[in-house]
């Protein structure tokens, strides 16, 4: 349990910085600027499959594949293809926003600031997750914890004095990138520049293919949401701002159950209580946060209530399905769970083209269900099957 905390409490700095700055950001500057939060959302799940495939993947290849240099050349090439996308998308933000149905006048600067800072987001969460399969786990807590307070403190700092959204954001992402370029030559290590692009794909492959259809699901969902008017989007906003950082923090889950699984030293029981443990801490602070911000943004209660409640019960498949998944996709069959996962996104994101403001999380229960179902029922006999084939074994040597 300490080391899924010590993984969640990296995971939980992460995310409270960006929550925590957009809030305060509205406050000093302009009230508007909080909803570039979901605004930028989906670009977060770009960060999610770069992740996956250079991140998860690569640190997999060393022990599957043999290659102990994967986790530096996934770092390398990471940045470069991660560089390409942010760049090209903050130099067409107007583009984006108006795809989104927003007012680029308003959000346009820091729209291109998140998406820069989710660039060196990226980078950050290659290195840590290279140290924790290194076990580094304490040193990966303190490089994240100085990164987010850096990231906050001079963010708010200088809107403090200046009061203007370009100095704000030129600042902050240039402190930022001289960090990150100051973590790179400590810890990138020993490139040869081979990596196995297909095993990266293959190993984390349920995780891709959930951030790969995330960003359809939120690009288009959410759009389609905004254009019912500001009361829905503040909602979203108001939503997605308690429980995205929870959400965030569940992801752990996933890292410690396979990271034990590729070394060997799995446990089904401990896993899933202490996921369950995780996932209560959670629901308890989506409602602390929920009653405590209500006042400060006064969202419609009723739309708001639906929004909350359907995410509570989605918390509730968590440990089955993320343990599941992740036993699945690594000792059954990489190809079967990703398709089934895949199935289930496509239910979702069908679903988030619906005429309705509630599209998304509408969409998300339905993929939850069929998720739940497929890992709980294709685990017990995948492991039944095991146990019988282990017995024929045992009799044959007798």
């Amino acid at each position: 349990m300490k080391r899924l905390l010590r993984i969640s409490f990296d995971v939980f700095i992460t995310s409270l910085t960006p929550i925590t700055s957009w809030f305060l950001i509205g406050i000093i500057i302009d009230k508007n600027l909080t909803n570039v939060f979901s605004l930028t959302y989906p670009l977060q799940c770009l960060y999610g499959v770069l992740v996956s495939i250079f991140g998860v993947g690569a640190n997999v290849s060393i022990y599957k594949d043999k290659n102990k240099n994967a986790s530096n050349n996934g770092i390398f090439y990471g940045i470069i293809i991660s560089t390409i996308i942010f760049t090209l998308i903050a130099i067409n933000a107007s583009r984006y926003i108006s795809f989104m149905n927003m007012d680029k006048n308003i959000y346009i600067t820091f729209c291109r600031y998140s998406t820069i800072q989710i660039l060196l987001q990226t980078i950050l969460q290659l290195v840590l997750i290279k140290l924790y399969y290194l076990e580094k786990n304490k040193k990966a807590n303190k490089i994240s914890i100085l990164f987010n307070f850096i990231n906050f403190t001079i963010l708010i700092i200088t809107a403090l004095i200046t009061k203007n959204q370009l100095i704000t954001s030129v600042v902050t992402l240039c402190v930022l990138a001289i960090f990150v370029l100051t973590l790179l030559f400590k810890y990138i290590g020993k490139v040869d520049f081979k990596l196995n692009l297909k095993s990266c794909f293959k190993y984390d492959s349920v995780s891709l293919a959930h951030s790969v259809l995330f960003f359809l699901i939120y690009l288009f969902g959410f759009s389609n949401s905004f254009a019912f008017g500001e009361k829905y989007v503040v909602a979203i906003t108001y939503a997605t701002l308690v429980t995205d950082l929870q959400w965030d923090v569940a992801q752990a889950i996933k890292t410690v159950a396979k990271i034990d699984i590729v070394k060997n030293k799995f446990d089904y029981t401990y896993h899933f209580k202490n996921a369950v443990k995780l996932i209560l801490i959670l629901i308890f602070t989506v409602l602390l946060m929920s009653v405590s911000l209500y006042q400060i943004y006064k969202p419609d209660i009723l739309v708001i209530s639906i929004f909350i409640l359907l995410h509570i019960f989605d918390f509730m498949t968590v440990p089955p399905v993320y343990i599941n998944m992740c036993y699945l996709e690594i000792e059954y069959s990489a190809v079967k769970t990703t398709t089934n996962n895949i199935i289930a996104f496509i239910i979702r994101t069908v679903v988030s083209f619906l005429p309705t403001p509630f599209c998304t999380i509408i969409g998300q229960m339905c993929s939850s269900i069929y998720e739940f179902l497929y890992a709980t029922i294709t685990y017990k006999k995948y492991n039944a099957n095991l146990k019988r084939v282990r017995s024929k074994k045992r009799l044959k040597k007798l």
